[in-house]
């Protein structure tokens, strides 16, 4: 009799689980799925490509009962195509979904909301990719958009995005998206590149129009790595927000306060390990927190110092800077960081210092830096206590701060100090602040609380994030495939080859005629003889360049000694001419380039290049400009190249300018372009039309140095600088012979340089 009870009770509970499971082969099938959903529903998207599909979800769950979309396989649903998904119910799960080798012209790649009248509340997407899913550079979008109320994003993969946007926007544009109590945790953000532009953000939690209402998003225990897009990471545009336990590794950027009051960032994780602009967190508004934070080897100035506290603008609207009062620093440590920075961006606008900020138990470690800060304005009103920094400084700091003989242990690759027994008891109200704010405690001994659990929380932190099915760092290896060239039609099957792998050329022939551009789609390296002159020319009219260095391609030129005379083209090398999201990169080393009226690179309006490096190459006998940078005229701070390096080359006998580059407006979020100019001899070169012959125009960075001119537009301009925004520009140890004046402005720094005018 049990026996018989048991069969039949096993037979129910079988039939549930077949009435609660659905599976949907495509798109249509899965519409009417969702339409027919109820509560503790599953319903299965078959393993496969679903190409071009806008996924619509619109069915209502329960708490105890939510309906569930899932991958047959985590990783094999493939969204591919212009395609994106729309969460518009409530108490809805999404799991496993891959977007890949697509885009979408959409706002969103996934949206909480299917129209402006249906919001998604308490929907889940998890354990869900989105790789590289990008449209054309300047097409602009996010990733996720969040809408209504406690929706969550968890477990997620979200690499490469390269165009024009914030990877995930919160946004509070009614009061249906309010208060909402969003989640974004245990997330992966990887390999964002460097936009070339504002709008690089990974998390952008509210904009100026409504930052005055809270949005209360929590973003915790994520995992952000080479997140370089811009200036600022996560951007809190709104109230009460809380970012914790985050790890961010390699970041050129920070964590900004940038609208909104009352945010907190605690129990974060700063790896800088000295890359170059890597940062921490920046100040404005009111009532901010930044409590028990760890920064280490951070080396990020200015707006990406470790710790930016700003100036603000008086009486400021909403779109500009608060002045920063009511804050709180405490418990933070830094090692082996730049020096942080106080009333950072003081100028004619932004000419109120902080007030009311409670600066104390921070703790500084550095054998590296003689400033613990910079200080750009009156600092009177940050009040200083028990903060410790090691006996290495040479800056003497204000009262509140004590150097002291700080020990050190080293556990893996990290140099930690052990926090120093001197004390500073926080009063009962701020101490009662900072429970209201879901600050459990504050540590009485300075810097962060827990030095030696660095690595354990770094590995949890890179173990739990992410999609489960989903390698965080991936590298794809190719065998190199070697050929040698003789003629133009080898050269042009060896690069039109439909393999990734990267192609080294070898070209034995002595002249190559021809007939249309060579597109570089991948790693192309083009080699030859240097004791060997070669001729290179297009026999087609109608070109407008030789080379096209597409997205994602790769131009290597080495050794080559060419005759250009019959190129009849506009520019030697191109950009690219699509509007790609995806980066190009050029490397020219030990050529010879003789012969030609046309450009040697040319930027086309809308492409990027990572870098672009020319090293021990001479360019003779040219008529046109050689590196032209001056497409991006839309006042925006757009820019083609992130790095511009040329050294130990020659430049004789040119007819045009030397180099322009252009990036306009006055946004103030991006760290290119960055140029490098050193070592180089310049002979009987004059730009024609009274151009000057290197003119920086928003240039961030340049590096002019140890160069030799002679005979350069003697009555003319030679380098012109100017910007609009704060650049950095070293001009040190050039010579000069009866070569052109120089136009500089506030930001160029002078070295010793050698000036012989005749």
């Amino acid at each position: 009799m049990m026996k018989r009870i048991l069969i039949v009770l096993c037979f129910i509970s079988l039939q549930q689980v077949k009435a609660q499971t659905v599976f949907v082969r495509n798109n249509a099938e899965l519409q009417e799925a969702n339409m027919k959903a109820k509560p503790g529903e599953i319903i299965i998207l078959k393993n496969g490509n679903w190409k071009d599909v806008i996924l619509k979800l619109d069915a209502t769950g329960t708490k105890e009962k939510p309906i569930t979309y899932k991958a047959e396989t985590a990783g094999e649903v493939k969204i591919t195509g212009n395609s994106n998904l729309l969460i518009g119910g409530t108490w809805l799960v999404v799991d496993g979904l891959s977007f890949t080798e697509g885009y979408t012209y959409a706002s969103a790649v996934i949206q909480f909301k299917t129209d402006s009248k249906h919001l998604a509340n308490y929907c889940r997407v998890t354990n869900t990719v989105i790789d590289d899913f990008n449209p054309k550079r300047m097409e602009e979008n996010y990733w996720i958009g969040f809408y209504g109320k406690h929706n969550r994003v968890d477990h997620c993969s979200f690499i490469n995005k390269k165009n024009m946007g914030v990877l995930i926007a919160i946004m509070l544009d009614t009061e249906e998206s309010r208060e909402n109590f969003h989640s974004i945790d245990h997330n992966y953000f990887g390999e964002r590149p460097p936009l070339a532009s504002n709008t690089g953000e990974l998390i952008r939690v509210g904009v100026s129009t409504y930052c005055e209402f809270n949005s209360n998003t929590q973003i915790t225990d994520n995992y952000f790595y080479h997140c370089d897009g811009e200036t600022e990471i996560i951007s809190l545009k709104s109230g009460a927000n809380l970012v914790k336990n985050n790890l961010f590794t390699e970041c050129q950027g920070s964590v900004v306060f940038r609208h909104g009051d009352d945010n907190v960032v605690t129990n974060n994780i700063f790896l800088g390990n000295n890359k170059p602009g890597t940062g921490g967190i920046r100040i404005i508004n009111k009532g901010q927190w930044v409590v028990n934070n760890f920064f280490y080897q951070c080396r990020g100035i200015d707006f990406r110092s470790p710790l930016s506290i700003m100036n603000g603008v008086p009486n400021s609207p909403k779109n500009r800077y608060v002045p920063v009062t009511d804050a709180v620093v405490a418990n933070n440590s830094f090692v082996e960081c730049t020096p942080i920075s106080f009333a950072e961006g003081s100028d004619d606008e932004r000419s109120v210092a902080p007030n009311n900020v409670l600066f104390a138990n921070n703790l500084f470690y550095n054998t590296r830096d003689s400033l613990i800060y910079n200080s750009f304005d009156d600092i009177s009103g940050i009040r200083f206590a028990n903060n410790i920094v090691s006996k290495q400084y040479e800056q003497n700091p204000a009262q509140g701060w004590t150097k002291a003989g700080l020990s050190t242990i080293k556990i893996s690759k990290l140099l930690l100090p052990v926090p120093n027994i001197t004390k500073y008891t926080y009063s009962d109200s701020i101490r009662k602040i900072a429970l209201a704010k879901g600050i459990s405690s504050l540590s009485s001994t300075a810097g962060f609380s827990s030095s030696q659990k660095i690595l354990t929380a770094k590995s949890t932190i890179e173990k739990t994030s992410g999609a489960v099915w989903y390698a965080k760092k991936r590298a794809i290896k190719y065998a190199v495939e070697k050929v040698i060239c003789a003629n133009e039609k080898e050269v042009y099957a060896a690069i039109s080859g439909s393999s990734n792998s990267p192609v080294s050329i070898s070209l034995i022939g002595t002249e190559y005629n021809f007939t249309e551009p060579l597109i570089i789609k991948k790693k192309i390296s083009l080699s030859a003889n240097k004791m060997m002159k070669i001729s290179i020319g297009i026999s087609e009219k109608g070109n407008d360049f030789l080379f096209m260095i597409a997205g994602n391609g790769i131009l290597e030129l080495n050794n080559i000694n060419a005759d250009l005379s019959n190129l009849n083209v506009k520019h030697f090398i191109s950009g690219d001419t699509s509007g790609s999201s995806n980066h190009s990169n050029l490397k020219i080393t030990n050529c010879n380039f003789e012969n030609n009226k046309g450009s040697f690179y040319f930027a086309p309006k809308e492409s990027v290049s990572d870098s672009i490096i020319v090293r021990n190459t001479a360019i003779k006998n040219w008529k046109g400009t050689i590196f032209s940078f001056k497409e991006e005229d839309d006042k925006k701070g757009y820019y083609n190249v992130e790095k511009l390096i040329i050294e130990q080359c020659n430049l004789e006998n040119i007819k045009g300018q030397l180099l322009t580059m252009l990036r306009t407006g006055n946004d103030e979020s991006t760290m290119g372009p960055n140029l490098l100019f050193t070592n180089n001899k310049i002979l009987n070169c004059k730009s024609e039309d009274n151009k000057p012959f290197i003119h920086l125009y928003g240039t961030q960075v340049s590096n002019i140095t140890n160069n030799k001119f002679a005979q350069c537009c003697a009555n003319g301009v030679l380098i012109k600088y100017e910007d609009i925004v704060r650049a950095h520009h070293l001009l040190d140890g050039n010579m000069y012979t009866n070569s052109g004046m120089i136009e500089r402005n506030e930001f160029v720094t002078d070295g010793s340089e050698t000036m012989e005018l005749k």
